[in-house]
């Protein structure tokens, strides 16, 4: 008997191959019979009539930080809401284990660093997680039989520079004898299921002390030195960041990512390729380490978004503007000595200078701040303000725009939610988008799900893109995007039956009505442990979504079960070749 039958869905199966009316059957966690519609004469204890919705398969984010979210939130809201039924933890060198019990303090440096470089609210952190496991498996393990999304986890560099070396992980270079350690853990965590090795080099990547974070202080043996590990086990990969991830490569970046695959044997996939028409020049750079790494024996994937995600931005709390090389030292000042630098001519002029300047990157995007629109404000002063441009009130008021955004944030004491519009939302960019989609070397991926939870919301790229792709700009047929969300990341990480509508695949299903998928506008929800706010968007038009054959959400709203598995490597991941 089968446990449930979807009857008449138009089935978009994550090949990419032409949509089609048919009937699916379920049984045992798996996709047990697929057929034209009305022919399946096996009993099922449920049914539905999904005529005129589609049928896919779960989608899969590879780029996300539900680390710490799935202790407290086992639906890994909001990306469940969007169909998402398998996600990639573990990244950017950053992971809650493993944690040294010779070194108690361990746990509390990692929540600081995570509140820090992923914002992560600290009390959350502290309060949601219960933080009782040593090697990787014990956390692996502490997630088993909890969770409603299928989750695989990297091990992170810095946790296990810290295990093996303490605080002289930050600063410090390893002995020998240290090396073999990081070296032992590293294989330990492959054995008890991490997908691989994860790292960052970026500039950007401070810890709760305002230091560069353990794994930028390796050098480049010990990058190669681990990686080469990473390819002695089945079904593992490598996720690395370095500061050209933002913008463009340096000579010195590529060498060292080309390097890194082709000493591991695995594919490498980084984050995230940002295409904007106006820097034509960075989507040929970007996929230079891709074109050399084939010629070695590597594979290199660059991650980019589908979708411009809604981002906040604020002068009194940590995001993006305090990246932009010399305003780092100026928002980390107290409140008050913050506004009266910022009040001061001469320091905006600089601010400016050096936001606008090459070194900026990829932050230069940030600085028209006439194109900011005002959020969420706090004083009787800026009463009317929420919604409206900056241009438009800098004008009325005889300002230049970022000394009116300013004054209008030291009216509220620096809590002024804003929202900066983006620059590449213009026709040249999504068509350069379009075009990257097709590269072999670019796939779909970057939301940062369970990360920056106030400041962006990046978990609703699925619903959007396919909404987009069915009312909106159409740049890719139904079918391609399905398979862009499906089986392309299900591939590149080697996921055993998973990212297609096949039988004998696990039954990881969204159900969508295609009138009407979409996701809601981003609001600020405080449903995080301590009342620590996040960014939230609803779903729309999504009837379903099954985990291993267990209806999870039903109309936007949660079931209860926990369907979802742990996925360790060289169990649930085949080995993916870069030859």
């Amino acid at each position: 008997m089968l446990d449930h039958l979807i009857k008449g869905a138009t089935v978009v199966d994550g090949t990419g191959a032409p949509a089609r009316a048919l009937d699916v059957g379920i049984r045992d966690g798996r996709i047990a019979v697929i057929a034209e519609p009305g022919t399946i004469t096996e009993e099922a204890r449920t049914s539905e009539d999904a005529t005129g919705k589609i049928l896919s398969p779960g989608f899969v984010d590879p780029h996300t930080h539900y680390d710490a979210q799935l202790f407290w939130d086992p639906y890994a809201t909001p990306s469940l809401n969007h169909g998402v039924t398998t996600v990639a933890g573990g990244n950017c060198g950053f992971t809650l284990a493993p944690l040294n019990p010779a070194h108690p303090d361990d746990a509390d440096y990692t929540r600081r660093m995570m509140s820090k470089v992923e914002g992560m609210s600290l009390v959350a952190l502290e309060e949601g997680a219960p933080w009782n496991w040593s090697g990787f498996g014990d956390y692996l393990n502490a997630l088993d039989g909890r969770i409603a999304v299928n989750a695989g986890f990297m091990v992170g560099h810095c946790a296990i520079r810290r295990y093996v070396m303490g605080e002289d992980a930050v600063g410090g270079q390893p002995t020998e004898e240290q090396m073999q350690q990081m070296l032992d853990l590293l294989h330990t965590a492959m054995d008890e299921g991490a997908w691989g090795l994860s790292t960052t080099q970026s500039s950007t990547h401070s810890d709760g002390n305002g230091k560069p974070v353990a794994s930028r202080h390796a050098k480049r043996e010990e990058l190669i030195a681990l990686s080469r590990a990473v390819g002695e086990h089945e079904g593992t990969q490598l996720e690395a960041i370095v500061a050209g991830c933002l913008d463009q490569f340096s000579d010195e970046e590529i060498d060292l990512f080309v390097d890194m695959t082709a000493a591991a044997g695995r594919p490498l996939n980084w984050n995230v390729l940002t295409i904007d028409a106006s820097v034509p020049e960075r989507v040929p750079r970007q996929l230079v380490p891709s074109e050399r790494a084939r010629k070695a024996g590597g594979r290199i994937v660059a991650l980019t978004m589908p979708i411009l995600a809604p981002m906040n931005m604020s002068l009194g709390t940590f995001c993006a503007l305090n990246l932009i090389p010399g305003w780092g030292e100026i928002l980390a000042l107290p409140i008050p000595e913050r506004i009266e630098k910022l009040r001061d001519p001469d320091v905006r002029a600089e601010m400016l200078k050096r936001a606008d300047s090459k070194e900026a990157g990829v932050f230069r995007r940030l600085a028209n701040f006439g194109r900011y629109v005002i959020g969420d404000t706090y004083s009787k002063e800026n009463e009317g303000l929420t919604g409206r441009v900056v241009n438009d009130i800098a004008a009325e008021r005889g300002q230049d725009a970022f000394q009116c955004l300013v004054e209008i944030c030291a009216n509220d004491e620096m809590r002024t939610v804003l929202w900066p519009m983006p620059t590449d939302n213009d026709p040249d960019s999504w068509e350069l988008r379009k075009q990257a989609w097709e590269h072999e070397d670019i796939m779909l991926g970057g939301s940062d799900a369970g990360a920056h939870l106030d400041r962006m919301c990046g978990a609703p790229y699925t619903t959007r893109f396919i909404g987009d792709c069915l009312r909106g700009r159409k740049l890719t047929s139904l079918e391609k995007a399905v398979r862009m969300l499906t089986d392309d990341p299900a591939q590149l990480f080697g996921l055993i039956d998973r990212g297609r509508i096949q039988e004998g695949y696990f039954a990881d299903l969204v159900l969508f009505d295609p009138e009407k998928i979409d996701a809601g506008k981003a609001t600020l929800v405080h449903d995080l442990p301590g009342d620590s706010p996040r960014l939230d968007s609803k779903a729309l038009g999504i009837n379903a979504v099954w985990v291993n054959g267990v209806e999870a959400i039903r109309e936007d709203v949660v079931t209860g079960a926990v369907p979802g598995k742990v996925l360790r490597s060289g169990q649930d991941t085949r080995t993916v070749s870069t030859k």
